[in-house]
């Protein structure tokens, strides 16, 4: 073997080695700088990892005073995972923390005044999200009533006016529907599960099964995670820090004071209205969801109240 040919193969060596070593520092400075320190091991790599911690399920708890079997295996794995959904979603329930600190001071009271157990204010969190939203079925507002339940209820509901976005009427809408089934079934949570599912449908399953209780009811699966989702967000809404939802006193919306305009004929133009109260026609309607139309006509000779806001 030649010298010239041994010299080749040793410079070749050199270079293969030094940009190898090149390559090696490069990867571990690139990797120190991503994560604060070297990644070069399986037992490093464990320690820049974010842990994922599972929501404890609280040992007890109750839905307007009735206790939840969590002894029943699938009731708290129910209830686990819905708490687990909602502990980890955090836009979605970060969300709702902050709009509940504006309505339930609304809704409380109204429960409240109609002998309504306070956990039914959960019921209009997981139903609209707080949100004027109609459902691809067609049910409306922060309880969702559907048009023909709205008007039986004392709701008017027509293309000028839809009281299932009335905060204050729906909410006592939702109250009379709750009393109504309280009487039927005499259990606040079979009230709650006809709520979501209607009276026809629990009342015929609760004969056909043989059974008198919502937690030992077979049903559709929306009904059957029904329950489970109210008493997540409660459980979360009660306990914020513990799973992880730290808000201060800004993160919350705050209720906007408002004054009441009594109305009782027909307003035809209600951009002009709003003209009137130096509000723009958005801010009428954003206060006055109800209002679906921009007239507001009063062939009934009512007595409607319009919501302005009130600014310092």
């Amino acid at each position: 073997m030649s010298n010239h040919f041994i010299r080749k193969v040793s410079l070749l060596s050199t270079v293969m080695v030094f940009t190898g070593l090149v390559f090696a520092i490069f990867t571990f400075a690139t990797n120190k700088e991503e994560t604060g320190r070297a990644v070069d091991s399986v037992e490093s790599r464990k320690a820049v990892n974010q842990e994922v911690i599972a929501p404890v399920l609280p040992k007890s708890i109750s839905f307007a005073g009735e206790e939840t079997p969590l002894e029943i295996f699938y009731v708290k794995e129910g209830l686990d995972k819905e708490l687990l959904i909602n502990a980890y979603w955090h836009s979605s329930t970060i969300m709702l923390l902050k709009k509940a600190n504006r309505w339930f001071p609304l809704i409380e009271p109204i429960l409240k005044e109609n002998n309504i157990p306070d956990d039914f204010k959960y019921l209009a969190l997981i139903e609209s999200g707080f949100n004027t939203v109609k459902s691809p079925r067609g049910a409306a507002g922060f309880w969702q009533f559907m048009e023909k339940t709205g008007r039986e209820y004392g709701l008017e509901v027509n293309e000028h006016i839809d009281e299932r976005y009335n905060e204050e009427k729906s909410t006592q809408a939702a109250c009379q529907y709750f009393l109504d089934s309280y009487e039927l079934y005499q259990n606040w949570t079979l009230v709650a599960a006809a709520y979501n599912a209607g009276k026809r449908r629990i009342t015929q399953s609760l004969e056909k099964q043989k059974v008198d209780n919502y937690y030992e009811l077979y049903l559709n699966t929306e009904t059957s995670r029904y329950v489970y989702r109210i008493l997540a967000m409660k459980i979360i809404y009660e306990n914020t820090e513990k799973y992880g939802f730290v808000l201060s006193d800004n993160d919350l919306y705050q209720p906007v004071p408002t004054k009441e305009i009594e109305v009782t004929e027909t307003i035809p133009n209600l951009v002009d209205f709003a003209a009137e109260y130096n509000i723009s026609y958005k801010m009428l309607k954003l206060f006055n969801p109800w209002l679906r139309s921009s007239r507001l006509p009063d062939e009934s000779k009512r007595t409607y109240h319009v919501k302005i806001p009130v600014f310092n």
